[in-house]
């Protein structure tokens, strides 16, 4: 059995911290002070991605349909491979074609004291003629959490609740509620689409580490069942690693590109890709998705 806890945060104070996600090394870290023993070394955190406490509907590959309030700020229950990515885009595409969707999908900055934090929510005027004057959107991480050991999962909700990200936390920046959690078994859902399908492509949800400053960790090479094997055919992105006073550099395949799918099992490297491949994965890195080719979520490879 291998599971994975999914955790819905609302962030309750501005963010002073990456621009385009919570890094699983910032909530890896958070989670290790309120973790005891052998827990703080075996869990596992994925990248967090904020999502707006937006209406929304659920899109075709889910297996659920129609519209929910506040999509945004709620864990659904996951019956399939596909539900597990309904949050992890940060394009939002779940939104209602009805909401300012280019807002959305963009942060509010504040700045403070000369220092630049993300809008922990949102603020639209409306009408004049309007009841109220103004609407506000909640903003809201989801991430999840793996651990190779049996035992560590579930973290319980005081454990995750009140924990914060980022920057300037001594200042107060980065406080979050817990919203939700749930634990889903990976082993007991339905990867039907992959099943069905003989061709695939691979989406980088998270960016995936090739070289690294970090001590004892080894150079590796574009896997050989991506059909990029040329690296400079690829978007690339330098990335961090802080810890402490420490800074590791990370040189990565950038997040949000697809290539083509070469291998031949397509289920089982689903499986594997969920909980992350390739170095420093332990911190959220090298989280892929498998599509099926001609997709509708995804453009194409590139």
């Amino acid at each position: 059995m291998t599971r994975i806890q999914q955790v819905c945060w609302e962030l309750q104070t501005d963010y002073l911290g990456h621009p385009y996600y919570v890094s699983g090394n910032a909530i890896y870290h958070a989670l290790t002070k309120t973790l005891s023993g052998e827990r703080q070394s075996a869990i596992h955190a994925s990248h967090g991605v904020f999502t707006p406490g937006q209406f929304g509907v659920f899109p075709d590959t889910h297996s659920k349909s129609g519209t929910r309030p506040a999509l945004g700020g709620t864990l659904p229950e996951v019956e399939t491979y596909d539900d597990l990515f309904l949050h992890r885009h940060p394009e939002h595409r779940w939104l209602l074609e009805s909401r300012p969707r280019d807002a959305l999908n963009a942060h509010d900055i504040r700045t403070q004291s000369g220092q630049p934090a993300l809008a922990h929510e949102t603020v639209f005027g409306k009408a004049a003629s309007a009841r109220k004057n103004t609407h506000t959107t909640g903003l809201f991480v989801h991430a999840y959490l793996h651990a190779e050991k049996s035992g560590i999962l579930p973290v319980e909700d005081d454990e995750l609740d009140g924990i914060q990200f980022g920057g300037q936390r001594n200042y107060g920046y980065g406080t979050t509620r817990l919203k939700a959690t749930q634990t889903v078994d990976l082993d007991t859902l339905a990867y039907t689409r992959l099943e069905e399908s003989d061709s695939f492509v691979l989406e980088l949800v998270t960016p995936f580490v090739l070289r690294s400053t970090y001590p004892d960790t080894n150079d590796v090479d574009v896997p050989w069942w991506w059909s990029a094997e040329d690296e400079d055919a690829l978007r690339t992105r330098e990335e961090r690693i802080v810890e402490g006073g420490d800074v590791y550099r990370c040189e990565t395949i950038d997040h949000g590109q697809t290539v083509v799918y070469t291998g031949d099992r397509p289920v089982e490297t689903a499986k594997n890709a969920i909980t992350r491949v390739g170095t420093h994965s332990k911190y959220g890195f090298g989280e892929l998705r498998v599509h099926p080719l001609g997709s509708s979520e995804v453009i194409g490879p590139g």
